[in-house]
C-alpha cells in the first residue's frame, strides 16, 4: 500500500539556521532518501520551496481566483513530501519515525486512496 509522509516545519526556525546546519540537514534526507531506495519503499518525493510562493486557486464556479501566499497561516508549513511502499500502516509509521523531519519537526502519515 501507499503512503504520503508529509514534512512539516517551521520556516521561520529554517530560515534562521546556520549553513552548516542547513547542509546537515539536507545531508539527513539525502540520506534517508537513499535508505528508502535501497529498501525499495521510495515512490516519490521532493522538498517544497517556501511557502510565501505558494499560489492557491479556487473555482467554484468555474472561474479560477487566485491568491498569492499559504492557503493559511500556521507555526509550521508542509515542507516536503515522500510517497512510500509500505505493508501497513505501522510499516509506513515505522519510515515516518526514521524520517529527519520527524527528529525536529512533524511527519503525518496518510494512506493514498486506490482508485
Amino acid at each position: 500500500m501507499q503512503y504520503m509522509l508529509l514534512v512539516y516545519r517551521s520556516e521561520a526556525k529554517y530560515k534562521d539556521a546556520t549553513k552548516e546546519q542547513k547542509a546537515e540537514t539536507f545531508a539527513a534526507y539525502a540520506a534517508y532518501t537513499e535508505i528508502l531506495k535501497k529498501a525499495g519503499a521510495f515512490v516519490a518525493g521532493s522538498g517544497l520551496q517556501d511557502s510565501s510562493l505558494a499560489t492557491v486557486v479556487r473555482a467554484p464556479d468555474g472561474k479560477p481566483t487566485v491568491l498569492n501566499g499559504p492557503y493559511i497561516e500556521s507555526r509550521e508549513q508542509l515542507g516536503g513530501y515522500y510517497i512510500i511502499e509500505a505493508a501497513d500502516l505501522d510499516g509506513a509509521i515505522a519510515w515516518a519515525a526514521r524520517c529527519p523531519g520527524a527528529r525536529q519537526d512533524t511527519v503525518e502519515v496518510r494512506p493514498l486512496m486506490v482508485y
